[in-house]
């Protein structure tokens, strides 16, 4: 088994990012191969963190100084323990333990974030120029997206700034974002992210089910379902992709068969706008919606949305075509009848109509789950 991507690698300074003691050197020095090191786990979509006992000012002017400040996000320099700094990071990304490295050229640091995070992977600094190389810091896919996360991630933590300052109610601040939502049908081009947002994706997809790219290749070519990719974009720049939906169609019934949205635009209504428009869509197309629905461990949040839309579990005679939901252990069909829905006041929206045929779609395709 393929071991778990790392989604962010948290880097000790002296001795470890810099040969030398900040405080005891005054300068210390950024070996070439270890900046080549951090821009290519950069362009991979892989985030850096400090966690470092240093003063802050005076090591992040250093950083600065050396150029690299820019790509760090959420830098916790100080004095306390570095397990609770690796944690603080881990919380504030809404990152598994799992998905966090550490590297450090003390063992004693090692060990104590081995000892209090176990899930953490902890790397001694003379393998730094060797983590690249590591099955665990190379993505299976490389996207858009994932080439730009760090800035996306910069942009989101703005964002929250100036949300938390923002006065008067939350809806009011949303509308100042101008919050543009994109849902287009997939192209070969667009699978990557596609195939990417299911694999990272567990919060708030629906089935837990990884679609892998081939099998999306195939159903782009299937004139019976629509693979639909959801961007999102506002004033501070883009979200990138954050939903991909799954959509099988029959007569008089629309099969949704995966739904899946990013955790970091929950908060902007992205999932309600996405349900909303899709229900909407159906009722000018006459048809029902039945939606999958199978509970893990952390996608309680998709279910909510899925109820709050008026998804229930009504057995409709509706679905009695379909492929028995005893297919997948635990999982549920939830039904929604036709009827028009509110459009959004917080973002606009760009979509295509699912009432009419892809015009860039085949006649006659072979694709099938």
């Amino acid at each position: 088994m393929a071991p778990v991507t790392v989604k962010c690698l948290v880097w000790d300074l002296d001795d470890t990012l810099w040969q030398g003691t900040l405080l005891e050197d005054g300068e210390v020095g950024l070996p070439d191969e270890v900046r080549k090191a951090v821009i290519e786990l950069d362009s991979r979509g892989i985030l850096h963190s400090i966690a470092s006992r240093n003063d802050h000012e005076h090591a992040w002017a250093r950083l600065e100084a050396l150029g690299l400040a820019e790509y760090f996000v959420l830098p916790e320099i100080g004095w306390g323990a570095k397990s609770e700094a690796v944690r603080r990071i881990a919380d504030r990304l809404g990152f598994a333990l799992t998905t966090i490295a550490f590297v450090d050229d003390r063992p004693a640091e090692r060990a104590e974030v081995a000892f209090h995070l176990p899930e953490v992977r902890c790397y001694p600094a003379e393998q730094v120029l060797a983590l690249p190389e590591l099955p665990e810091f190379t993505p299976a896919t490389s996207t858009v997206d994932s080439r730009r996360r760090r800035q996306m991630y910069q942009a989101g933590f703005r964002r929250e700034a100036e949300r938390a300052a923002a006065p008067g109610p939350d809806e009011e601040f949303l509308r100042t974002l101008d919050l543009r939502m994109r849902i287009g049908r997939a192209t070969g081009d667009e699978l990557s992210r596609v195939e990417e947002l299911t694999l990272r994706t567990s919060q708030m997809n629906a089935t837990g089910v990884h679609y892998p790219d081939a099998v999306l290749r195939d159903l782009i070519t299937d004139h019976g379902h629509e693979v639909l990719v959801v961007t999102l974009t506002d004033r501070f720049g883009p979200h990138g992709a954050v939903g991909v939906l799954l959509l099988e169609r029959h007569p008089g019934l629309w099969h949704l068969k995966l739904l899946a949205t990013s955790c970091r635009v929950v908060a902007y209504g992205a999932g309600a706008t996405l349900l909303n428009w899709l229900a909407d869509s159906a009722a000018r197309a006459g048809v029902h919606l039945v939606a999958d629905f199978r509970a893990t461990e952390r996608n309680r949040m998709m279910e909510i949305a899925y109820r709050f839309a008026g998804f229930e579990e009504d057995p409709c005679p509706c679905a009695t075509g379909l492929e028995p939901a005893s297919a997948l252990v635990g999982l549920q069909r939830l039904h929604l009848a036709p009827g028009p829905r509110a459009v959004s006041t917080t973002m606009s929206l760009e979509a295509p109509d699912l009432g009419a045929p892809d015009p860039g779609a085949p006649e006659q395709g072979t694709g099938a789950l």
